[in-house]
């Protein structure tokens, strides 16, 4: 059976010039080339004419370089710390009544030794009272007992009595001694008592809230008791640092040295008091790798209270004229640690740098800069070495309120234009 020969179809012909399809891709391509061309000139490498600029800012980078100057650098600790009374005490009565009256405003300072409150004295007056009575009593029988004893041993000596009868007095004489003073224990006893009907503040502090009124029976034995009064001048604060900075804390605190420290507040930006460091604890927490210190502050502002968290700033020792700088000016990439170094010719080389403590604003530089040099601060990400910069002065012109910047804001002010149009 003989198959049907298929034939071949050809290819169907380019389209002409002209025809729609031809058309969009050249459109496309050009498209193509123009996106490459532009990506190209965004980020073609600068020319040393043009150090400061990508493709779209032509002009030099203006900048107010700071100078490196020589000057002190505090080595100082940072870390958490918690508030914390030298002394709190629960005012509780030591004898049993009824609370006749308080004396004391609830969150005031007191003074040791004020009056904070009265119990009912009257039943201890009473037994005072008797207690005094007994005493006399018994001191009287003992001096008849004595006036006898001196009888009987002047009988005795003459063999008037029998000598069981002086020994019998002499027993009975330090007998009637022992009663004298039981007696004068039990008047000591209820002078205390009614001591303790008024109940004093034991310390200079701030008195809480009371925990029972006025009118109520009181007890030794409530759990509550009176009142709280916390010492608040001065305080002190706990805070915890690693173990490694131990030898050097250890090392100033032997030497004698006043080590300041200063409390600071949550965000770690205003001051709430100056204090020294008085000791660490004798045993470092093996779970936390860490060792608490304790610092004082005299707290005479009343800006510190018990139980508040704190940011501690230990100054552990002072380097004296020594290079310093702005830290702001500090770069780190691929040469390490550097600044931008501000020449004679209006432009900035790369400085490696080694650098210190940092203290605040500024960090020790120990190698690499020196007193006089100026470096690049602001806008140092967008320099790269070699570039060309124009150096302006900090100060701005005298604006005589008349003059205006091409943007509308005063001539002295911050919004200011370069040559090329860009805010500064």
């Amino acid at each position: 059976m003989n198959r049907p020969i298929k034939t071949l179809e050809p290819y169907p012909a380019a389209a002409p010039p002209g025809a729609p399809g031809s058309s969009r891709r050249w459109l496309i391509l050009v498209l193509v080339v123009l996106i490459g061309a532009g990506v190209f000139y965004y980020l073609r490498p600068e020319s040393s004419t043009q150090p400061t600029k990508t493709g779209r800012n032509a002009g030099a980078m203006s900048i107010v370089p700071e100078v490196v100057t020589k000057g002190d650098i505090g080595i100082t600790l940072n870390a958490l710390g918690t508030v914390t009374s030298l002394a709190t005490v629960t005012i509780r009565t030591q004898i049993s009544g009824y609370l006749q009256k308080i004396d004391f405003v609830e969150g005031k300072e007191v003074k040791k030794g004020d009056l904070l409150a009265e119990i009912d004295p009257r039943p201890y007056e009473a037994a005072l009272a008797q207690a005094q009575g007994n005493l006399a009593r018994d001191e009287a029988l003992l001096k008849g007992a004595q006036v006898d004893l001196a009888r009987y041993q002047t009988l005795a000596a003459q063999n008037a009595i029998p000598h069981q009868t002086l020994d019998t007095q002499v027993a009975l004489v330090a007998q009637d001694q022992g009663t004298v003073e039981a007696d004068r224990a039990a008047v000591k006893a209820a002078e205390v008592n009614l001591n303790y009907c008024r109940i004093v503040s034991p310390l200079d502090g701030r008195v809480g809230l009371r925990q029972v009124d006025q009118g109520n029976y009181v007890t030794p034995g409530d759990t509550n008791g009176l009142v709280v009064i916390t010492e608040i001048a001065p305080i002190s604060v706990l805070f915890v640092l690693p173990e490694d900075n131990l030898q050097a804390v250890a090392k100033r605190l032997q030497e004698g040295a006043v080590l300041p420290t200063t409390a600071l507040d949550r965000a770690a930006v205003s001051t709430l008091a100056e204090g020294n460091l008085q000791t660490f604890d004798s045993q470092i927490d093996p779970t936390t790798g860490t060792i608490k210190l304790r610092a004082q502050f005299a707290n005479d502002a009343r800006t510190l209270y018990p139980n508040q968290f704190v940011n501690i700033r230990l100054l552990l020792n002072t380097d004296k004229d020594v290079v310093v700088m702005p830290s702001a000016g500090i770069q780190r990439g691929v040469p390490g640690t550097f600044v931008y170094l501000v020449n004679d010719d209006s432009t900035v080389s790369v400085r490696k740098v080694t650098l210190g403590p940092v203290d605040g604003e500024r960090v020790e530089v120990r190698s690499g800069l020196a007193p006089g040099d100026r470096i690049v601060v602001d806008g140092a990400d967008k320099l790269r070495d070699g570039a060309k910069i124009n150096v302006r002065s900090e100060t701005p012109p005298v604006n005589d309120g008349a003059s205006k910047a091409p943007d509308g804001a005063p001539s002295g002010g911050k919004k200011r234009r370069s040559e090329n149009g860009q805010k500064q």
